[in-house]
């Protein structure tokens, strides 16, 4: 079936025609400079410590390929350069924080189990039912969009910060109306890796939401250790007021840098999920078209497609290896199939927790059966896709995949 866009409201449509008229004339309403971003937000915050400095550089690449290579409408430019000021500002806020409050350091994660594996195979269905077991800590999408001053536990459920957040939720989905339907977010369920690793400035979530080839490029071909250390102050962070007995969290993208996980989470375990390609493909192709579109006017159904499906048969490749990892070996890993998911979620959660030698409670079963009764699939409508619309046929995907699906023995349909 073939995915029906919807069309923007008439006052973005007149909004972005001005921001192209003045363009015409050589005008810009936003700028994109590296130093105003900084003293900007430093102003704002009454803060000037961005601790070190590692996050320049991938900073001065994506604002440069915002200009260059995003074709960004005006509330496309507005968007990136918001966004680029709140990720400062939490960066800014972080380092004081942990200045103002030093036992921030000393927070222990031990054992973080990860999910990893393609998109679009189940994986935030998984990582929310996970949430639900009390012994489970997972980053929830408010702490992390808002995440100073520290999170306390005995607030964690009434926040103001989570009403704060769900305001500026509503205001994307009405950008990107088609979005819910595809991947629904919430202040109050949790959210990726990618969101965590932002305001280091190096992370996957922007090539999600913006065209930025170069900054991708330059991304795939660094070392991300300086990102995955952030991730881990991010969390001692988090856990500060509200500590864990174990973090799970989640990203695909994670399978491109395991060197870089493993090096700052060295007893970390992994929970490895599979779908056929030809389902993810289709529908990640989808959803980064919805996302793209909300910001920018030049969007190449093909030409994203095309990406995905290099991108992603890179990934499943790197899959195919996971097991012969040393510290993988060592802490554990479990592959988990889509269709399994969808089937019988809760026996499938039970595999997880015997696998890694978790206590399954009567309390965490509860909280997922009340999950799943309360967000059944589709809940904000289907969604639906073809390969077709995207230009790809399924010989085209296949001949990229032929590895990945032989490995893990994938049947169409069946996934």
């Amino acid at each position: 079936m073939r995915q029906k866009f919807s069309d923007r409201s008439p006052f973005i449509a007149a909004f972005n025609r001005l921001g192209a008229g003045l363009k015409h004339v050589g005008l810009s309403l936003v700028r994109f400079d590296e130093q105003d971003l900084l003293e900007e937000a430093c102003r704002r915050t009454g803060l000037e410590d961005f601790e070190e400095d590692s996050f320049r550089e991938p900073l001065r690449i994506l604002l440069n390929t915002y200009d260059s290579e995003a074709r960004l409408t005006l509330v496309g430019r507005l968007a990136a350069k918001h966004d680029t000021l709140r990720l400062l500002m939490t960066r800014l806020r972080l380092v004081h924080d942990r200045k103002r409050s030093p036992a921030i350091t000393e927070q222990e994660i031990i054992k973080p189990l990860f999910i990893i594996g393609l998109p679009r195979t189940g994986s935030t269905l998984l990582h929310n039912l996970l949430a639900q077991d009390p012994a489970n800590r997972t980053p929830l999408t408010w702490e992390v969009m808002e995440p100073s001053p520290p999170p306390e536990k005995v607030h964690f459920t009434d926040d103001p910060r989570i009403a704060s957040t769900e305001k500026l939720l509503k205001k994307f989905d009405w950008l990107a109306q088609d979005f819910k339907r595809i991947h629904p977010m919430h202040a109050h369920l949790p959210t990726e890796c990618v969101a965590i690793m932002s305001p280091s400035f190096a992370s996957p979530q922007f090539q999600s939401t913006y065209q930025v080839p170069s900054y991708q490029k330059w991304l795939h071909s660094e070392n991300l250790r300086p990102a995955y250390t952030f991730h881990r102050r991010f969390l001692q962070h988090l856990q500060w007021r509200c500590p864990p007995q174990r973090w799970v969290l989640k990203a695909p993208a994670h399978i491109f840098a395991l060197d870089s996980l493993f090096a700052v989470y060295p007893d970390a375990r992994i929970i490895q999920i599979h779908r056929h390609p030809l389902e993810v493909i289709g529908s990640v192709t989808s959803l980064d078209i919805v996302l793209r579109r909300a910001f920018s006017d030049a969007i190449d159904p093909k030409a994203i497609g095309v990406e995905a499906v290099k991108q992603w048969a890179e990934a499943a490749n790197l899959m195919t290896n996971v097991h012969q990892h040393e510290l993988v070996k060592r802490n554990g890993v479990l592959d988990v199939y889509y269709r399994d998911l969808v089937h019988d979620p809760i026996s499938t959660v039970q595999r997880i927790y015997e696998y890694f030698a978790l206590p399954f409670t009567n309390q965490a079963k509860d909280g997922m059966e009340k999950f799943l009764k309360e967000n059944p699939q589709n809940k904000h409508g289907v969604h639906t896709y073809s390969l077709s619309q995207f230009g790809l046929s399924s010989e085209f995907v296949l001949s990229h995949f032929k590895h990945y699906i032989y490995h893990f023995h994938l049947d169409l349909g069946s996934s």
